[in-house]
């Protein structure tokens, strides 16, 4: 997975798409190629899933079932996205402008007919640290 090459604490990634274009898939991904061995769940009902047992504090979030922006503030997320920690957002336009901006977004959408869809995504910088993990991940992808 190429994610993984140039994810580090202090990172903030925004993954962007609709139901079941591959948020949670990626996240999986990126969890297995940074060596976590156990069950990767959907933190659609618990809002977060931590994984601190890697070689970094992985948060990932899923805010499909915010209702209102304000609900991100009253949750104490907030405390995560620090130097500490690489926060993985699904669904963040439900925070609103109260989130962190992301490093790196990700828009994963289908193409193609019914039956014969592909996926694709379209990586997005939003800061020089977000530059320098983006060129990581595309050195990683042209090398594989």
């Amino acid at each position: 997975m190429a994610c993984a090459a140039g994810a580090a604490n202090g990172l903030v990634l925004h993954l962007r798409g609709e139901l079941g274009a591959g948020k949670t898939t990626l996240v999986r991904g990126l969890l297995r190629a940074l060596d976590y061995p156990g069950r990767v769940k959907s933190p659609t009902y618990t809002l977060v899933e931590p994984y601190g047992d890697l070689r970094l504090n992985l948060y990932h979030f899923d805010f499909y079932r915010l209702k209102d922006p304000s609900e991100w503030l009253s949750s104490g997320f907030r405390e995560h996205f620090n130097a500490d920690s690489l926060c993985v957002v699904e669904w963040p336009e439900r925070a609103g402008a109260l989130i962190a901006r992301p490093d790196l977004e990700i828009h994963l959408e289908y193409e193609g007919e019914a039956g014969r869809e592909t996926r694709r995504a379209a990586l997005c910088a939003h800061t020089p640290a977000g530059e320098t993990w983006l060129s990581s991940v595309l050195s990683h992808w042209r090398s594989s």
